[in-house]
């Protein structure tokens, strides 16, 4: 039995210590911060931040039990936190700074895109708000602003028109809205159809594709209001067939190992291609250097390997030997969120539940215990995931069993996969 740090607190988190959870081969699972509900099934340590590389360095050095460290999040991978990790000699799961820097900077991605012939949007970049801003004069609207750096899932604007545009600029470059994330810019053509999440497990030889999904990225019904780190989320995606996997996988997740192969860049962990599909075109969104959040709890759920299993052919170069599996059923995820979010929420409000389905799923991203009882902490607070044999039957599952959890202001979606 191996012991296992997660490092992370939300509902991807969540899924993964529920996931590692189940094999025989893992022992103690600890978690750094954690959450209320991971710390059900793990000792979870919320002094340590996710992104303090120093303290989850020394925790790991004092606890000689622990075998393997997963990186979930995207900003201590960025900042190089398995780097240092392995430095150390230390197992972990997750991709290099180097290899991160695929989701850590959209310019690099898009270049990386451009010269590999992986299909994206027209795109140019800017590291000067003049100039940036004579570019918009020549754009077609609606245009794409993404501040090139991190930003928590809300780094992107779409533009109805040139003052949209110019606010914008305005909002990332000078106002710094996103912080130093907004430094240098990429704009790009605005691209329409229907977004699919293709995530996919790699070794930096080998790469597997994971079970397609959705997410719903805007905070209010009818995809309206604000974009957020996503609302809700279904696998797999009924309109993706095998002919259109099979292409994602030979036009854009191949050649994008192949093009990171290519740099000198060793990619081991999970990639993940967003996706925006319009008839018979594919074309990348963005990339991220890690499980999706919330994809992750449709997708771990219906995954039939082991997990941890899978986690070590990755470290090790290992993928092309193991056999990655999934279960029959279909999984949806809606998501209750805090009244107000994705801006100005209240934390600390009580967290109740009334009579749920037994096979229902709760993964919590923001809550906390104080004073003995289950409150808010974050804007998104949990996730409800059922399983079912088909989709329909699994969002009706979720939104029966959604209406048992109570807190003062809690919103959600009430239209995911409506169209069923």
């Amino acid at each position: 039995m191996k012991n296992v740090l997660v490092i992370g607190g939300g509902g991807r988190e969540h899924a993964i210590v529920y996931s590692i959870s189940k094999s025989d081969k893992v022992g103690k699972i600890y978690c750094a911060p954690g959450n209320a509900g991971i710390a059900e099934l793990a000792e979870c340590h919320p002094e340590i931040k996710a992104t303090d590389i120093d303290a989850v360095l020394a925790f790991v050095e004092a606890h000689e039990d622990i075998y393997l460290t997963v990186v979930a999040p995207d900003d201590p991978l960025a900042a190089g936190m398995v780097d240092r990790l392995e430095a150390a000699g230390h197992r972990a799961f997750g991709p290099r700074a180097n290899a991160a820097r695929l989701e850590a900077s959209k310019s690099f991605a898009k270049d990386l895109m451009k010269k590999y012939g992986i299909p994206t949007a027209a795109y140019e970049v800017f590291t000067e708000y003049e100039s940036a801003a004579k570019y918009l004069e020549t754009c077609s609207y609606p245009t794409v602003l993404k501040a090139d750096g991190l930003a928590l899932g809300k780094g992107v604007l779409i533009c109805a028109n040139k003052q949209e545009a110019l606010d914008g600029l305005k909002e990332i470059m000078l106002d710094k809205a996103f912080g130093s994330a907004g430094n240098t810019l990429v704009i790009e053509d605005f691209l329409t159809g229907f977004e699919c999440s293709a995530l996919a497990f790699c070794d930096g030889k080998t790469i597997v594709p994971m079970t397609t999904s959705q997410d719903h990225k805007r905070a209010l019904d009818g995809n309206k209001g604000l974009n957020t780190g996503g609302m809700g989320t279904f696998s797999p995606s009924y309109k993706v067939d095998k002919a259109m996997e099979k292409r994602i996988y030979d036009e854009v997740l191949l050649p994008t190992l192949k093009g990171l192969i290519a740099e000198g860049i060793e990619f081991k962990g999970v990639l993940y291609a967003g996706l925006m599909i319009n008839g018979d075109k594919i074309k990348v969104l963005e990339y991220n250097a890690r499980f999706g959040d919330p994809e992750t709890q449709v997708i771990l759920p219906r995954l039939a390997t082991d997990l941890f299993d899978i986690f070590e052919a990755c470290i090790d170069g290992t993928l092309d030997k193991i056999k990655i599996e999934w279960t029959g059923n279909a999984a949806v995820c809606v998501i209750a969120a805090s009244g107000g979010y994705p801006e100005h929420y209240e934390k600390g409000k009580e967290i109740s539940f009334g009579d749920m389905d037994g096979d229902i799923i709760v993964f919590h991203a923001g809550t906390a215990t104080k004073d003995g009882k289950l409150v808010t902490s974050g804007g998104r607070v949990l996730g409800v995931t059922a399983l079912a044999p088909t989709l329909k039957e699994a969002r009706d599952k979720a939104y029966k069993n959604i209406k048992a959890v109570s807190f003062e202001k809690i919103h959600y979606r009430t239209d995911i996969l409506k169209e069923l």
